[in-house]
């Protein structure tokens, strides 16, 4: 038997756990800003580069692909070497994918700011980014596999099928929802529109949870845990049962966050069935790792790394129960569209994947520095500060969840609403957003208690960049006969290729029927592409990120039709790309929006909501009076449109301009004669043509069959 000595790279882990630190603090610090906004309009900083519509996809962006994302690599660089027995594959592709990674994040930070996004909810970055992002996974993907073809292991460890789980179906994922037009540098379409579009945005949205925040992290726990408690994983079995049955399941959930919407009800359903379904594996994981720590709590006792794993594997079961739970049609029917959601999603992103990132963290830079941690009272510090945290952030949120959504559908005993106005549902729940601000900052004190722990644990210790190993060659031509799955841990491709085929046909079973069968998008005679001004005004509120705060989505139950009126239907999004349903409503749904108040109302609300409604927490957006209308694209824009089936005559992209100067000159002709200092060629003339036209279609419809 042949030893061969190598070494493992240290080096790059140390870069994505320096890098994941620093973009966790940006994105709290944003997302404590963000919450900060809810509780006063003041905190938007008379900017639109810091209102709450751009940095709100901002804050997500930072924390899931930035600080997690990082934390993933981290982790996964520092842990695949070992079970493997091997080098990355290659310096150099490590080294291009930790910069280019860097790059993609420094993109967002620039453009989401600037309102440069697709206005699709944790797919915000542009075609551009999207082929970077690619591009850079790629590169990490041929890392990966190049390390674990190259092993001196002869299975391979169930941490790494949760790594090549994640590698192929994040891939696929992101192609899938991100096929794209663009119209110019900065700018494109989703190839989907309306029902379809959300569909895919939501299978894709959902699953960035389950294989970017939850597989994953799973990988880590199954390797970090045990080397903590110095014990071995619980039950191999369970380990299979956990992992096959949750990424077959997990990819068939994404509808449960369309319940009661325009999507037909057989995916409705499906999505609801295989949601509850789920909690039997993600509570087979869970267990599996609690029970790893069985004839090790002594060691939680005093142990503060171990305290955050399990607080972070609790939360994951906490969050992957309630996940089931909301799915329910009776749950949901309460809970979407309100707090409880955010809650929900903070549980899994504060406990599971912040503390289980702090808890490797804590365990792995004293290692790789050959050094003790600085000080175990900073570490517990940060445990018991960021579980107050935790607390404070997510009680006063379901709190808010719960009485959105009892004031929403309050009815007095004559059968009309009790809470007619919407913004007294918001001013009754800004105390629970102060105290969900305060929950954010106590989390964020204790990560800047770590990041001083670090730095000062960094500076007594000397990084040991590339640390010696060895062990036998791999002998060529292995197979484990012993079981089917042993046979399959000798064969990484072909476990590969069952892990893909395993995900994707919950996508296929979907998707395929809502695209290719007619009925399940029934057409409205009515409804009308917009028009080139409507068109404008509709990108403009997707770059201000006004789907953020509202909805366009009515849900079909009385205290919504009694509120916004009609219904929302399918047919009705057909022309919309991309879809604007919203997923929270902090400001009322804007459906029927259209038509509803006159432009002047508009106009002197976009300028400074407080003058039109005393206590509302929506920012100013002044600067849309004062910013010209860019039409130099509009051509471009008007072909991508009937590239994509929107019915738009042909040559009509060299008329589209004077029919857009004809519809400003009609609403600014109505501003000035009502006294507002209104022109033409401004971006508030636009906004305010979209918002006029919002769901009066179906109106028109309703007029043509009386």
């Amino acid at each position: 038997m042949t030893v061969e000595k190598f070494s493992y790279d240290n080096k790059i882990v140390r870069d994505f756990a320096i890098a994941s630190v620093i973009f966790g603090v940006v994105g709290m610090l944003v997302g404590l800003l963000a919450a900060l906004q809810l509780v006063h309009p003041v905190h938007n900083l008379s900017n639109q580069f810091t209102s709450f519509g751009r940095i709100r996809p901002l804050h997500t962006n930072a924390v899931i692909f930035a600080f997690v994302g990082n934390a993933i690599f981290m982790g996964l660089y520092y842990s695949l070497q070992r079970v493997c027995k091997a080098r990355m594959f290659s310096d150099l592709l490590s080294r291009i994918h930790f910069w280019g990674w860097q790059i993609i994040i420094v993109c967002a930070a620039v453009t989401l700011p600037l309102g440069i996004t697709t206005g699709k909810e944790y797919a915000e970055l542009e075609w551009f980014a999207d082929i970077m992002i690619a591009l850079v996974w790629v590169v990490f993907a041929i890392n990966m596999f190049g390390t674990i073809f190259k092993r001196r292991e002869k299975h391979i460890y169930v941490a790494i099928w949760f790594y090549i789980a994640t590698v192929v179906t994040v891939a696929v994922l992101h192609i899938v929802n991100s096929i794209e037009l663009p119209v110019s540098l900065l700018k494109s379409y989703p190839v989907y529109a309306g029902v379809q579009d959300a569909l895919v945005q939501w299978w894709y949205g959902h699953n960035a949870v389950a294989f970017f925040l939850t597989t994953p992290y799973l990988g880590l726990m199954y390797y970090f845990l045990p080397k903590m408690a110095g014990r071995p994983v619980y039950s191999y079995k369970l380990s299979i049962v956990h992992f096959w049955s949750l990424i077959f399941i997990y990819i068939w959930a994404g509808p449960h966050h369309l319940l009661y919407t325009a999507l037909p009800d057989w995916a409705q359903s499906l999505g609801t069935v295989f949601s509850v379904m789920l909690i039997a594996p993600s509570w087979g994981g869970m267990i599996n790792g609690l029970l790893t720590l069985r004839g090790a709590w002594d060691k939680v006792r005093d142990d503060v790394v171990l305290k955050f794993m399990v607080v972070a594997v609790t939360c994951y079961g906490m969050a992957t129960f309630e996940g089931p739970m909301l799915s329910l049609k009776n749950v949901n029917a309460i809970a979407h569209f309100t707090d409880w959601i955010v809650a929900h999603v903070h549980i899994g992103a504060l406990g599971w994947n912040g503390f289980l990132t702090f808890g490797i963290l804590y365990w792995l830079i004293p290692r790789i520095y050959k050094t003790n941690l600085f000080s175990k009272k900073m570490a517990a510090f940060h445990f018991w500060i960021g579980t107050l945290g935790i607390v404070f952030y997510a009680a006063p949120m379901y709190w808010a969840g719960i009485t959105q959504s009892l004031m929403w559908k309050q009815f007095t005993p004559l059968g009309v609403l009790q809470y007619p106005n919407f913004l007294e549902t918001v001013i009754q729940i800004i105390p629970m957003y102060m105290v969900r601000a305060l929950g954010g900052a106590l989390f964020l004190t204790g990560v800047l208690v770590m990041v001083y722990n670090l730095v000062k644990t960094m500076k007594q210790g000397s990084l040991v960049a590339n640390e010696p190993a060895e062990a036998p060659a791999l002998e060529k031509g292995f197979v484990d006969n012993s079981s089917k799955h042993r046979w399959l841990e000798t064969r990484p491709g072909k476990f590969a290729i069952f892990a893909t085929v395993a995900v994707l046909i919950g996508g296929i079973i979907e998707m395929v029927p809502t695209f290719m069968i007619k009925s399940n998008i029934p057409t409205i005679p009515s409804v009308k592409p917009y028009t080139p001004l409507e068109l404008q005004g509709r990108d403009i509120y997707v770059r201000e990120g006004c789907y953020t705060c509202h909805s366009q989505m009515i849900r079909p139950f009385r205290s919504e039709t009694e509120r916004y009126g009609e219904y929302s239907k399918a047919g009705e999004y057909v022309y919309d790309h991309p879809f604007q349903w919203g997923s929270k409503r902090i400001g009322p749904d804007l459906m029927r929006i259209g038509k509803k108040y006159p432009n002047l109302w508009h106009y002197n609300h976009m300028e400074n909501p407080r003058n039109v409604s005393p206590g509302s927490i929506m920012p100013n957006y002044d600067w849309l009076m004062k910013q010209n209308l860019d039409n130099s694209t509009l051509e471009s824009k008007i072909n991508a449109m009937r590239t994509l089936g929107v019915p738009y005559a042909p040559g009509y992209e060299k008329q589209a301009l004077q029919d857009l100067m004809k519809q400003a000159d009609e609403i600014t002709l109505d501003l000035q004669k009502n006294g507002a200092p209104a022109q033409n060629n401004k971006e508030i003339i636009a906004l305010i043509a979209y918002l006029q036209r919002m769901g009066t279609d179906i109106k028109a419809d309703s007029k043509a069959e009386k």
